[in-house]
């Protein structure tokens, strides 16, 4: 499965088995995760076996359940903090996707278990990605189309399908608040008003990257 397929495959779920992460998949997730880093500079730290961070009533008022390995997203404090944990973050969903596990990003339903991981000065946990196998693979959401969030006359076919590559992606309570604009052969990508919208521009995106054939050089600075 290569990262287009994760796209249109990937849904988000909060019901896990008890399955471990084991063997060349948790090796292959690892690798992506400091490959983020590397890129990044984030402090991103894949958590395995630990269950006390879905195991709240929060967490299970969210309905998730047997969510025993997790994402932490950390990084510098900083007004690029959000976004970048979105655009990274979102990138490790979709490995993980390839790697056939599931996951589902939690920006408040869960607690923090500071043992778990490692918060450095200056640092702070931003949010977490539940991963495992889940019980099933989810069910796709309804959408906004692409008239509702591409403002572009004309635009190439690369444009539309970044466009319906972000209309795929995972936002906060589905609320899909962001629009593309195509200006010249630079792409401006703006965040809405919202619960985690700069999350939710760095997810968008990545996935309008991957759709588009482009690379972070598309986007107006």
């Amino acid at each position: 499965m290569d990262l287009i397929q994760a796209i249109a495959e990937r849904h988000s779920v909060r019901q896990y088995r008890d399955i471990p992460i084991e063997g060349e998949t948790l090796a292959a997730l690892r690798q992506a995760v400091d490959e983020c880093n590397a890129q990044s500079g984030l402090h991103i730290q894949f958590v395995t076996d630990e269950p006390k961070a879905f195991d709240s009533f929060i967490a299970h008022y969210g309905k998730f359940t047997g969510v025993r390995n997790y994402i932490a997203l950390i990084g510098k404090k900083g007004d690029g903090l959000e976004e970048a944990c979105g655009y990274y973050g979102e990138q490790l969903v979709l490995v993980a996707q390839t790697l056939g596990l599931r996951t589902c990003w939690a920006g408040g339903s869960y607690q923090k278990v500071p043992s778990a991981y490692t918060v450095g000065p200056g640092e702070k946990l931003a949010l977490v990605i539940a991963v495992g196998y889940g019980e099933t693979d989810g069910h796709p959401h309804k959408s906004k189309t692409y008239d509702q969030v591409a403002k572009a006359d004309g635009a190439p076919e690369w444009f539309r399908r970044g466009v319906e590559a972000a209309l795929l992606a995972p936002t906060a309570i589905n609320q899909q608040k962001f629009t593309f604009t195509l200006q010249g052969d630079k792409v401006r990508a703006k965040a809405g008003l919202g619960f985690f919208a700069k999350t939710d521009l760095g997810i968008v995106k990545r996935h309008f990257e991957i759709g588009a054939g482009k690379d972070e050089s598309v986007w107006e600075n």
